[in-house]
């Protein structure tokens, strides 16, 4: 069966002369009004996980904002830029070589490539940008089918990177050069700098959930520059589907109630993607 053509924000940036309005964020959210612009503001903190107290810097990071990079990680350089170079040539392919690889969640395909294109929010304001999604862990879940198989090399990229993320409930990230992240603390934006080498460490809703809420899931977003293209490498690591996610007992008191309800983390993920009450 053929695969109905995926919509491309790279097609259809190369097409255009100005920023179609479906993508123009109302002007209360636009990062010129509502971004930090003081003399100095505070820094997301950079952890060295080779230092005797990574682990506490890591935790009160993790309070504090909900986000860290790390340094020190034991991912080799080289295969950063290897996952890099793959990650770069697949998005550089002819749109038909990238098409072999679209998703299509109506047919069940809910990995491979694909665009926020055809996703808008309440306010039918659009996403900016093109992704490629496949699962890389465990075993079981991954389908090398839906993994491109130009650029050479690409599947032996990511094994090896991914090889080296063991951590939980967390979304890694590693960015680009090119700025763009933007995390919410104290009712404003701040930009995420670029720290060369490090990974960005996001806490997710299921350590805040586990947490009792004394970690907290990091509210962020992305903005977009008009001279170069953002790329970054993400990998989100979840619970098993029906795995019960709620506080962990321990953190759980009659001066500290819980504050979240448990339940399977595919019922959380159903009401998160479709904005229904948890």
């Amino acid at each position: 069966m053929a695969r109905a053509a995926a919509q491309s924000v790279q097609a259809l940036a190369s097409s255009l002369g100005a920023l179609p309005p479906e993508f123009v964020r109302p002007e209360h959210e636009q990062p010129r009004a509502t971004t930090f612009r003081g003399a100095a503001p505070p820094e997301i903190p950079v952890v060295d996980m080779s230092s005797q107290d990574a682990g506490r810097r890591m935790a009160e990071a993790a309070a504090e904002w909900g986000i860290f990079q790390v340094t020190g990680h034991g991912v080799p350089a080289e295969a950063v830029a290897e996952l890099q170079r793959v990650g770069r040539g697949f998005f550089a392919l002819p749109q038909e070589e990238k098409q072999r690889y679209a998703m299509d969640p109506g047919e069940g395909r809910t990995e491979g490539y694909g665009s926020t294109l055809r996703k808008g929010d309440l306010e039918g304001k659009k996403a900016w940008a093109d992704f490629l999604f496949h699962n890389v862990a465990p075993p079981a879940a991954v389908n090398h089918s839906v993994w491109p198989e130009s650029p050479a090399g690409y599947r032996e990229a990511n094994e090896a990177y991914c090889g080296h993320t063991d951590m939980s409930t967390l979304t890694v990230l590693l960015p680009d050069e090119v700025q763009g992240l933007q995390v919410f603390k104290d009712g404003c934006w701040y930009d995420v700098n670029y720290v060369p080498g490090a990974l960005i460490i996001h806490i997710g809703d299921q350590i805040e959930i586990m947490s009792n809420g004394r970690y907290k899931a990091v509210l962020h977003r992305t903005t977009v520059s008009r001279e170069k293209t953002r790329m970054s490498w993400p990998v989100f690591v979840e619970p098993p589907p029906e795995h019960v996610v709620g506080p962990h007992p321990q953190l759980v008191a009659d001066e500290s109630p819980a504050k979240y309800k448990a339940k399977k983390f595919k019922d959380y993920k159903y009401c998160k993607i479709n904005k229904l009450p948890q």
